[in-house]
């Protein structure tokens, strides 16, 4: 299974690496992706990391998940590149998986990805998930559409992830190998 991660220069660290580390744990082929020609991005509270490629290397060919870490500006930033958004639409109109969490959703939202959809979101972006429902749980899957509230629920949304992607069986081992809750 492919994943492609976007990481913008504002991401929240903790939400990134957390369903990374599981995807890749769980056997996914995980790239994460700058949105500049530098391949390290700095995350909302200072610490850099290095991703896997930068957009002009990306391979044309769709991922089954992308992922959209949330933060800010991480996820202002996302939303405001282009092929971000051109890739998160081909990967939802191919049946694939789109998964955000945090301030990330609102990007669904205003790509309309959400009408008629259960979704969750970082308090106070809730206005920006146009023609959602919003939901009362912290982490939200609904149909190929992946959603989560913040940090404090990356585990989880990272356990959703990796469910969606190779089955519920492979999410609770890898949640016993972490000593999750």
């Amino acid at each position: 299974m492919k994943v492609t991660v976007f990481l913008a220069d504002g991401f929240e660290l903790v939400e990134a690496m957390c369903p990374i580390d599981l995807l890749r744990r769980a056997g996914a082929q995980v790239t994460t992706v700058s949105l500049t020609e530098n391949r390290t991005v700095a995350s909302a509270n200072g610490v850099s990391v290095i991703a896997d490629i930068t957009l002009s290397a990306m391979d044309a060919a769709l991922p089954d998940l992308v992922f959209l870490p949330g933060g800010m500006p991480g996820s202002a930033n996302l939303r405001a590149n282009q092929t971000v958004c051109d890739t998160v639409l081909a990967v939802n109109r191919a049946g694939g998986y789109v998964a955000a969490i945090c301030a990330a959703p609102f990007v669904l939202g205003e790509l309309g990805l959400l009408q008629g959809r259960e979704a969750i979101c970082y308090p106070g972006f809730e206005d920006k998930l146009l023609g959602a429902t919003l939901a009362s749980r912290k982490v939200v899957r609904d149909r190929n559409i992946i959603t989560a509230a913040g940090m404090g629920v990356a585990l989880p949304f990272a356990a959703t992830l990796v469910a969606t992607l190779f089955g519920e069986e492979k999410a609770n081992e890898i949640l016993e190998a972490v000593i999750a809750e």
